[in-house]
């Protein structure tokens, strides 16, 4: 580990003070998962209120951002089906169409025949929404280099290796 994440990590947190209270009352149990699980659920809810902060300067929530940025992804002319747009994001379908629609009223996507299929739908970005997810994205990215900035590169490398692995193992569809 860099020395930066290292400067305070050996004084207790919550985490530890949890686990110091079960190995008193219960001390036949190993608590060690406590230790990674509890810092990662800690970790996680604390990234998700950097992550959405951003999203919010430019409007959106995370799902908002999600959606949009799939159809950018998907290049020009930046449009998916809904069930493409589904399976390329973190977002249910029912999830989908909320979002979709709240996009739509705000002038940030259309939906529209397919020219393939004239029973399905597209969904694509709009000039506004090409424009806002392109700035929305650089800040994104921006902040999520801020957020790794503790890490030195051989951590990141180290640690991005070890959630990919463990993720595999859990969740093979992934």
């Amino acid at each position: 580990m860099s020395e930066n994440v290292l400067d305070g990590a050996s004084a207790p947190d919550r985490v530890a003070r949890i686990q110091a209270e079960w190995r008193r009352e219960r001390p036949e149990l190993d608590v060690s998962p406590q230790g990674v699980f509890g810092r990662l659920a800690r970790l996680a809810a604390a990234i998700d209120v950097e992550l959405e902060r951003v999203f919010a300067q430019h409007g959106l929530t995370a799902g908002e951002f999600d959606v949009l940025a799939a159809l950018r992804r998907a290049g020009d002319p930046y449009e998916r089906t809904p069930s493409a747009l589904a399976d390329s994001t973190m977002v249910t379908a029912g999830g989908l169409t909320k979002r979709v629609d709240r996009l739509e009223a705000a002038g940030l996507v259309t939906r529209r025949r397919s020219p393939d299929d004239g029973r399905g739908r597209v969904v694509a970005l709009t000039d506004a929404g090409l424009a806002l997810v392109e700035r929305a994205f650089e800040a994104h990215l921006a902040n999520e280099h801020r957020l790794l900035e503790p890490l030195d590169a051989g951590d990141r490398a180290a640690l991005e290796r070890l959630l990919r692995s463990w993720l595999t193992w859990l969740r093979p569809e992934t």
